[in-house]
């Protein structure tokens, strides 16, 4: 049996993560099984968002993590990869010269991509056709650090999207632009007044999170009020309570707040009552556009 082996790396404004698929079977039913997933909070929006540009700290770690992670795929022997960076780096005033340092310290070349190709990369992935139902509409919805993508679809093609600087690093360090708020709520009583009713598809590390802490199986929906009881429940308890009481990861246990708020504020404009959570992310989304393009 031929297995192609094949990474991706999203350098995120909350994070960076490297995933490594071994991808087996029939080319015409591939099986994607993860190898290998890292996941390193250097959390490049807090200094983009408020500064305008990287720190020297945050790159230096940031070339450490790039550093180590093509160790990582030369011992994989990973036969193609693609290393895409989003919000952080594209606000970055010294956007440019942080990959150019890290194609020369490491050899891995970054491709920075704007908010529409995040949403498209991501779709193919696949994983979001099995909660699809031909005769509803869908807001697929992926909240990150700096940015939120959302697409519309409906009988399973995508009819519109928008990209808005509205991320869960860039509500915590107060650096949301005056009006995108005004935006982003406006672009959504439009999408709701054509296309209602909808449901949420929706995808990020923090609403993954919450899936799982409502002890949900693969295909079960988080409805509006457990996400709301959940929201107040997190807003009223301190850093510090949120980790001790609810377990949550020290990089986890602010942005969770921001990242409900944001799925809420959707939901309650569009009444939405169903989110599901497919579990796929941008590195998904690369691995198998990678897969896509060799055998095209």
């Amino acid at each position: 049996m031929n297995t192609d082996i094949f990474a991706a790396i999203d350098i995120g404004s909350n994070a960076i993560r490297l995933l490594i698929n071994n991808i087996e079977g029939e080319r015409s039913a591939p099986d994607f099984k993860k190898v290998a997933f890292l996941r390193v909070p250097i959390r490049l929006g807090e200094d983009v968002f408020t500064e305008g540009r990287i720190s020297e700290e945050k790159k230096e770690r940031l070339i450490e993590a790039m550093k180590g992670f093509s160790h990582i795929m030369k011992a994989y022997c990973v036969m193609d990869y693609r290393a895409c960076a989003t919000s952080a780096m594209r606000d970055a005033s010294n956007g440019d010269a942080i990959t150019a340092a890290i194609l020369k310290e490491s050899g891995i070349k970054i491709d920075t991509i704007t908010g529409q190709e995040e949403a498209d990369i991501i779709y193919e992935a696949g994983g979001l056709n099995n909660f699809i139902d031909k005769k509803r509409n869908y807001l697929y919805v992926d909240v990150g650090g700096g940015s939120t993508e959302v697409v519309l679809y409906s009988d399973q093609r995508k009819i519109t999207s928008n990209s808005f600087q509205l991320g869960t690093v860039r509500m915590l360090v107060d650096a949301v632009k005056d009006g995108e708020e005004k935006r982003f709520k406006s672009w959504l009583k439009e999408i709701y007044k054509e296309h209602a009713p909808l449901s949420i598809i929706a995808s990020g590390g923090n609403i993954n999170k919450v899936h799982k802490m409502f002890g949900k199986r693969e295909k079960e929906s988080i409805n509006y009020p457990e996400m709301k009881v959940l929201y107040d429940a997190l807003q009223d308890l301190s850093y510090e309570e949120r980790i001790r009481n609810f377990k949550l990861n020290t990089y986890r246990a602010d942005v969770i707040v921001p990242a409900l708020k944001i799925f809420l504020t959707i939901a309650k404009i569009c009444k939405v009552n169903e989110t599901y959570v497919p579990k796929v992310g941008l590195v998904d989304g690369i691995v198998h556009h990678l897969y896509a393009e060799k055998y095209r």
